[in-house]
């Protein structure tokens, strides 16, 4: 504790008694910070966190206006930090049809029934969030809708944002026929008459979406509202999205009225590149609550669509609703690998980080290169580029990530889906490579962790549930699948909050509960590193604390 001491007496030789603002104590508080890993104690000033230490040792330096405030024995974690979420279309998503949990074709259709009845006429029908291997594997088509909703469009995505159906209505509009060509990087599924099955996969949803509406700021304003609400009730104190320039927009609007009430690091699309360099050259990076020097591409699709990218060719599928059967090894979303690799150099000489999708093996190594080649062709700097999913890895990524200082930013709670049914997809070989966080950890790479909200849960206690038991939603993996890859919840908890500010230059304000840093934190009703796994999967938030702003939580 000597170091503790030497702290508080030169915090207190500093500043008056007074300027301790707030003192919580009477906690379990798991700092993330390998210095003092576990205190009692948190004293702020305004939004920063002044000391921390035992009891005694920060109830000292209260005065008669400090508050005081009981953490009544529960467990204290840094704000939970989320590497990779789509918000505000989260927001959205929580006032549109769910189908997540959908696994008969009666449901799915009656769910969508009783959500046209409170839609207002020529509103699209959207959301959906639908998992075909609920049902057993055979993709829905555009029967399931027409048979419900007549004169209405419809576009609901797959979970995993990477496949959408689309009823016949949509599909007018959007003028595809049985003659439509499928556009670079998507694919339009027919059936055995080449007529659209209302499918579209990756860049062939574009060819619908552009035809939805657009939103209003006063509903975007509205669904980014509800979505902090949301995350805060989750403990979740900062987020990194991959979003639009819209979305860019709409953060910068709430953040000038004073309105955000948690950090966000958005990552804009890599079509709106010379935007971005524009904007920070503008207006610098941003601050501790909204930055943008970031950008996000994409390289595949996903392992539930068959469009990552991938060395080997997928298993067959019999249950596809193709014209005919053929070996797949996914597809290269990006419509000109050339042009993409000049606006990863563009960027990088502007210091725009890079966030880029990465599914299949192939995909993976892919940009592992060229994130290599960068550092050769325009010399080393502190980049921490970003390959966002990390799924699949051949053998020679394993070690990359630590070696070359690149960012594998992954979701766990995939996991939990996936291994009910990814051996559908691919071999065993490439199983053994995939989601592999122990491998990472051990090899020193900079593990993060995320959701990929709305494609998952965006609650954190599910993501590190997953990653410490590597269980699967079919129940059949119950000691976890590829249980080699298991990890600590210390490990899990490190992935979710101080690797993940890393992962957003913002290490040095956030990410532990240190000396210095903000008053970013969460009180949880379980004690994480002594429960067991499903206890901490049920544990509730009870308090969560941005910048020093309480937020307290009823748990009845």
């Amino acid at each position: 504790m000597l170091k503790i001491l030497l702290l508080l007496i030169t915090l207190i030789s500093g500043c008056s008694r007074k300027q301790v603002h707030k003192i919580y104590f009477n906690g379990i508080v798991w700092t993330g910070d390998q210095n003092i890993p576990i205190v009692s104690a948190i004293a702020v000033m305004d939004e920063i966190i002044v000391a921390i230490g035992s009891d005694k040792e920060i109830l000292d330096m209260a005065n008669q206006e400090t508050d005081k405030i009981d953490l009544s024995g529960n467990f204290v974690t840094p704000g939970f930090i989320d590497n990779h979420v789509h918000f505000i279309s989260g927001g959205l998503q929580l006032s549109r049809v769910n189908l997540s949990d959908v696994t008969t074709k009666k449901e799915f259709q009656k769910r969508l029934e009783n959500h046209e009845k409170y839609l207002s006429d020529g509103a699209w029908i959207l959301g959906g969030n639908w998992d075909h291997e609920l049902w057993g594997g055979q993709y829905p088509d555009k029967s399931w809708i027409d048979d419900v909703i007549m004169n209405r469009p419809v576009l609901i995505n797959r979970l995993d944002g990477h496949m959408a159906l689309a009823n016949s209505k949509a599909l007018e509009l959007a003028s595809i026929t049985a003659q439509t060509n499928d556009p670079i990087g998507g694919i339009i599924l027919r059936d055995q008459s080449n007529e659209p099955t209302g499918i579209l996969k990756d860049l062939a949803m574009d060819m619908v979406s552009h035809l939805v509406p657009e939103l209003s700021n006063k509903e975007l304003d509205y669904a980014l509202s509800i979505a902090m609400d949301y995350a805060l009730s989750l403990g979740v104190t900062q987020i990194h999205d991959m979003g639009s320039w819209k979305d860019l927009e709409t953060y910068k609007r709430n953040y000038d009225r004073d309105n955000l009430r948690i950090r966000v690091k958005i990552y804009p699309w890599y079509t709106n590149w010379e935007k971005i360099i524009h904007y920070v050259n503008n207006n610098g990076p941003g601050d501790d609550w909204l930055r943008w020097d970031g950008l996000k591409g994409m390289m595949d699709g996903s392992l539930g669509s068959r469009t990552a990218w991938m060395n080997k060719p997928y298993l067959s599928d019999p249950l596809s609703n193709e014209k005919e059967s053929v070996a797949t090894v996914g597809i290269v979303t990006l419509e000109d690998t050339l042009d993409f690799k000049n606006i990863l150099r563009k960027t990088d000489e502007a210091n725009i980080q890079h966030a880029v999708h990465a599914i299949g093996d192939r995909a993976n190594d892919w940009i592992l290169n060229e994130y290599a080649k960068i550092k050769i062709d325009l010399g080393p700097k502190d980049r921490r580029p970003r390959i966002e999913h990390s799924q699949h890895l051949s053998v020679s990524a394993l070690t990359r990530f630590a070696s070359e200082n690149v960012i594998p930013s992954m979701q766990p709670y995939h996991l939990y889906d996936d291994g009910s049914w990814a051996h559908k997809r691919i071999g065993y070989d490439l199983l053994s490579r995939t989601y592999v966080f122990k491998t990472l950890i051990e090899s020193g790479a900079k593990l993060t962790f995320g959701s990929d909200w709305t494609v998952a849960p965006l609650n954190p206690n599910k993501g590190i549930y997953a990653a410490v038991t590597r269980r699967t939603r079919d129940g059949k993996n119950q000691d976890g699948w590829f249980p080699k890859e298991k990890i600590t919840v210390q490990d899990a908890l490190e992935c979710y909050t101080i690797n993940n500010a890393y992962a957003a230059f913002w290490d040095d304000k956030t990410g532990s509960i240190s000396i210095g840093k903000y008053a970013d934190f969460v009180v949880h009703s379980v004690n994480f590193l002594t429960s067991k796994p499903e206890q901490i999967l049920n544990s509730r938030v009870l308090r969560t604390v941005v910048s020093g702003r309480d937020y307290l939580f009823n748990i009845d």
